[in-house]
C-alpha cells in the first residue's frame, strides 16, 4: 500500500474504498469484505445516506478505529455556522466514532460565505472531532480562498479526476500549497474497458486496463482514488495494483488520453477550471 502524507502530518492510504449508493446490510457486508481484503481507507458523506452503515460494518471488524482512514463530508445544507457542527456530531454518532480523519465540505455553496463554513469546520478540528480538514469540487479559486481563510491546513480536495479527465489547474495550485487530491470516479464511471491504450499497456503487466488506470492515479504524487465496489472480485481487482510499477513511457502514453471528460456536472457545480 502507498500511503499519501497529509500537510497535517497524517498518512492517507492512496487506495480508499467509495461507499457512494451502498446502504444496508449490503453495504455492511461489502466494507466487510473490504477491510478483509486490505482497505484501510473508507470515504462516505452525509449525502450518501450511508454513514450509519460505515460506522456499523466498522465497528463489527476485527480492524481497529486507529488503523482506519475515516473521510466523510458535510452536505451544503449544514455549511451556517451554527448547523456545521452539529452536523458532524450527527455524523459521528452514525460513524460510532469520535473523530473522522478526514472531513471535508462536499461541493462549494455560494449561499453561504466561505469564510463562515471554514470558520465553523476549523471549531471542529480544535474539539478534535476530525484530525484534519479539506474541500470536494472546489475550483482554484475557490481553494485559494479556502486556504487564505482557514486556520487548519486544507489538506485536500476530493475532485472527479481519471485517465480522461484533466485537472491540471487544479494540481498547478494543490502541488505548491501541499493539497492533495482524492480521486473520485477514478475509473470514469465504467468507461475505460474501450481505451486500447489502456488494454495494450494491461497486457505488458498481466492487468487490467482499470488497473492500469488506478495505478496511473497512485503512482502520482500526493494523489489518492476512491473508486466504488461492492463485490469481492472488483474490490479484490481494485486492491491488486501495488505489485507493480508503470514505466515512464506507458506513463507518457496514458497521458496522451487526457482529456476534459467529465462526468459528475450539475447544475449546483462551479464554473470548473480549464
Amino acid at each position: 500500500m502507498i500511503d499519501v502524507t497529509l500537510s497535517s502530518g497524517s498518512k492517507m492510504p492512496a487506495l480508499g474504498m467509495g461507499t457512494y449508493l451502498l446502504k444496508g446490510e449490503a453495504g455492511i457486508e461489502s466494507i466487510h469484505t473490504a477491510l478483509k481484503v486490505g482497505y484501510r481507507h473508507i470515504d462516505t458523506a452525509q449525502i450518501y445516506g450511508n454513514e450509519d452503515a460505515v460506522g456499523t460494518a466498522i465497528m463489527e471488524s476485527d480492524v481497529s478505529r486507529h488503523d482506519i482512514f475515516l473521510t466523510t463530508k458535510v452536505w451544503t445544507d449544514k455549511f451556517h455556522k451554527e448547523e456545521l457542527e452539529k452536523s458532524v456530531d450527527e455524523s459521528l454518532v452514525k460513524l460510532q466514532t469520535d473523530y473522522v480523519d478526514l472531513l471535508l465540505l462536499h461541493w462549494p455553496n455560494p449561499k453561504v460565505p466561505l469564510a463562515e463554513s471554514i470558520e465553523a469546520i476549523n471549531q471542529v478540528v480544535k474539539k478534535g472531532k476530525a484530525k484534519a480538514i479539506g474541500v470536494s469540487n472546489f475550483t482554484v479559486a475557490l481553494m485559494k480562498e479556502a486556504v487564505q481563510l482557514s486556520e487548519a491546513p486544507i489538506v485536500a480536495n476530493q475532485v472527479e479526476y481519471h485517465v480522461l479527465l484533466s485537472q491540471s489547474a487544479v494540481f498547478g495550485f494543490a502541488v505548491p500549497h501541499h493539497i492533495a487530491i482524492t480521486a473520485y470516479s477514478p475509473l470514469a464511471q465504467g468507461r475505460l474497458k474501450d481505451q486500447q491504450i489502456l488494454e495494450e499497456i494491461g497486457a505488458k503487466y498481466k492487468k487490467t486496463a482499470s488497473q492500469v488506470a488506478l495505478r496511473w492515479l497512485v503512482q502520482q504524487p500526493n494523489v489518492a482514488a476512491v473508486p466504488k465496489a461492492s463485490s469481492e472480485k472488483n474490490l479484490r481487482l481494485n486492491f491488486e495494483i501495488f505489485d507493480f510499477n508503470l514505466a515512464d513511457e506507458d506513463l507518457a502514453r496514458i497521458h496522451t488520453l487526457q482529456g476534459d471528460e467529465r462526468f459528475n456536472s450539475f447544475d449546483f457545480s462551479p464554473t470548473w477550471d480549464k
